[in-house]
């Protein structure tokens, strides 16, 4: 077993120098999934985790179309408080770097999103007798990511991706940052 395992790994690595596909191209479409931490590179604060479709046009560049759900902790005495968002949105991402390979891609992007809060899942009435003043509510902002893509065969990719969201509307806080990492399949 382990020595099939290292001649797939050895046959991967002798493959990868001699591939010459075409990505970026007009029409294509890649559908990724991310997940990761939220605030912080711990996920006992947060995380989130997201799907998305990938557009590509004829500038190397591409539209991005998504929805994410994100949870943060929030500690208050001996238990956690979670504050829960359910998001859409749509973005603009540009092509700023590649190898000539074409393994290897970083890009920019600017989405709107929109969505809802949920604080302690509604429940105001907290285990020690206090009431949380905190409300569900609607959502709607922006979010500034940046995403590097790493091809690891013709239609698979890695993904790493940064993205700092500003979502007015929620009342605990209106900034998170958050880290992820995914895959992303080309799908045509």
């Amino acid at each position: 077993m382990k020595k099939s395992f290292i001649f797939y790994i050895v046959l991967l690595f002798l493959a990868v120098p001699n591939l010459s596909a075409q990505r970026y191209l007009p029409g294509m479409r890649g559908l990724q999934f991310t997940a990761g931490s939220v605030n912080a590179l711990n996920l006992k604060k947060g995380f989130h985790v997201g799907a998305a479709l990938s557009q590509y046009n004829k500038r190397a560049d591409r539209w991005v179309f998504g929805a994410e759900y994100l949870e943060k902790e929030h500690h208050y005495r001996d238990f956690t408080i979670p504050q829960s968002q359910f998001t859409v949105d749509a973005g603009y991402y540009l092509k700023f770097l590649s190898d000539s390979r074409k393994t290897f891609f970083a890009s920019v992007g600017l989405s709107a999103m929109a969505g809802y809060e949920t604080v302690n899942w509604n429940e105001k009435l907290l285990p020690d007798g206090a009431t949380l003043t905190n409300s569900d509510a609607f959502l709607l902002g922006a979010a500034f990511t940046l995403e590097t893509e790493i091809y690891i065969i013709d239609r698979l990719a890695l993904l790493v991706n940064f993205r700092e969201r500003f979502l007015s509307g929620s009342s605990i806080g209106k900034l998170n940052s958050r880290f992820g990492l995914g895959i992303k399949v080309i799908i045509n």
